[in-house]
């Protein structure tokens, strides 16, 4: 059987494409005892409030009609926004050359969380110039990639 995020990408997708966004990610979670249906948008020059509502007025009665997800939850549809996490290699791909932080699972040299420039990605291994350094950090150190903003 397939993933409810699967599923819903699967619909989710022409509708997202016809309002004219990209669809970045799809998330299915369950938080203070609730279930939350999140579905993230992008497009070129920036997704607003009609977009998101365009999306999820046709998203919501696609999914009444197919029905994946046993239950109640409730859909949000907005911004993948202006940090969002990078997750797929295509994500890294695109915004080679950005601002990144990285935050990992374990410490490494007292650290956490490294902030720089995203200057490799090469099958889930990430290499980030901060500062005058480049550093790789594996796969499976990696909790999260996500572009930072800078002031």
């Amino acid at each position: 059987m397939a993933k409810i995020t699967e599923l819903v990408t699967k619909l989710a997708l022409p509708v997202v494409e016809e309002a004219g966004c990209e669809l970045w990610d799809v998330e299915y979670v369950r938080e203070a005892g609730s279930w939350y249906l999140r579905v993230y948008i992008d497009k070129p020059d920036g997704v607003d409030i009609l977009d998101c509502e365009t999306v999820s007025r046709a998203l919501s009665d696609l999914l009444d009609e197919a029905d994946p997800i046993e239950g109640s939850y409730t859909l949000e549809v907005s911004s993948a926004g202006a940090e969002r996490p990078l997750k797929r290699p295509g994500d890294y791909e695109r915004f080679m050359g950005s601002p990144v932080a990285v935050k990992l699972y374990q410490a490494k040299e007292g650290r956490k969380e490294f902030a720089g420039v995203l200057a490799g990605y090469d099958n889930g291994d990430v290499t980030v110039t901060v500062g005058e350094r480049r550093m790789t950090f594996l796969k499976n150190e990696v909790a999260l990639c996500r572009l930072r903003i800078e002031f």
